[in-house]
C-alpha cells in the first residue's frame, strides 16, 4: 500500500457505528502523524519489549514469518526481528509512523492497514494486503503487538486478538505489550494531544488472552516513566503467549 494519507476508507458508512469507530481510529492515527519523532524521544528505553523480541528470536527459525501489529516507527521490534533473520511485516494506520519504520527497518515490509481489518476481506479489498486477510489464515509463525491494541476499545481488542490468532499457525507465538490499567476507551492527554486508551489489570488480560485462544506462558511487568514528560509512571505488562488449538 503506497497511499500515505491518513483517512477513513471510502467504504466506511459515517452514519454507522462501524463508520464512527473507523473515523475515530483515523483521528488517532493523525495524532501519531503529528507526533512524529517525538514518540521515540519520550520512549527511548524499552528493555521489556526488546526482551520479548529476544524470546521470539530464540523460539523461531531464521526466515519465520512475523507480523508487527501497530508497528509504529519500527523501533525496536521490526528492526530487531528483521536484523535477527526473521521475515517481518509491519502494519499501522499512521502514515507518518510507517515512513519512519521503513527507514528504521528496510529489510521488513510495511503496509498501511487498520488492525481491526486483519484476517477479514477488508485487508485485501480496502488495504490491498490479501496475505493478511482470510487467505493468510494459519500462515504466520508469530505476531507482536506492543502498546498498539491499547488504542482500541476493549470490545475491539478482543476481536483483534481473535483475528491475530486466525493468522497464526497452530502453536504460533504472540508477544504482547499493554499498560496495566482498568480503562475502556478513556480520553487521556498524550504529548499535548488527546488519545483514547484502554487497558486491563493483569489477571483480566490473562483471562482475555485465554478466552481468545492463547496460552499465556509468562507475564513480566515494569514501571516506566516517559522521558521528559509530566505523566506519572505506568506499569507496563509484557506477555509471552502461544496459540492453542
Amino acid at each position: 500500500m503506497t497511499d500515505e494519507r491518513t483517512e477513513v476508507p471510502a467504504d466506511a458508512d459515517p452514519a454507522s457505528g462501524a463508520g464512527d469507530r473507523r473515523a475515530e481510529r483515523a483521528r488517532g492515527a493523525a495524532v501519531f502523524d503529528a507526533i512524529g519523532a517525538r514518540y521515540q524521544e519520550v520512549f527511548p528505553a524499552r528493555s521489556g519489549q526488546l526482551a520479548c523480541g529476544d524470546w521470539l528470536l530464540a523460539e523461531l527459525p531464521p526466515g519465520a514469518r512475523v507480523l508487527d501489529v501497530g508497528c509504529g516507527a519500527g523501533e525496536p521490534t521490526a528492526r530487531q526481528l528483521a536484523e535477527g533473520g526473521l521475515r517481518v511485516t509491519g502494519v499501522d494506520l499512521s502514515a507518518g509512523m510507517l515512513a519512519q519504520a521503513r527507514a528504521a527497518a528496510p529489510a521488513a515490509a510495511f503496509h498501511r492497514l487498520d488492525v481491526v481489518d486483519l484476517a477479514t476481506p477488508a485487508a485485501a479489498d480496502t488495504w490491498g494486503v490479501p496475505e493478511l486477510g482470510p487467505a493468510g489464515a494459519g500462515t504466520l509463525d508469530a505476531a507482536a503487538a506492543f502498546f498498539s491494541l491499547l488504542m482500541l476499545p476493549r470490545a475491539e481488542i478482543a476481536e483483534t486478538l481473535g483475528r491475530i490468532r486466525e493468522l497464526l499457525r497452530p502453536g504460533g507465538l504472540l508477544a504482547l505489550g499493554m499498560v496495566e490499567a482498568d480503562l475502556d476507551d478513556v480520553p487521556l492527554p498524550f504529548l499535548e494531544r488527546e488519545i483514547r486508551v484502554s487497558g486491563y489489570l493483569r489477571e483480566e488480560l490473562t483471562a482475555l488472552l485465554e478466552r481468545s485462544g492463547f496460552a499465556v506462558q509468562a507475564v513480566d511487568s515494569q514501571s516506566y516513566a516517559p522521558a521528559g514528560s509530566a505523566q506519572p509512571p505506568e506499569t507496563q505488562l509484557y506477555l509471552r503467549c502461544r496459540r492453542t488449538g
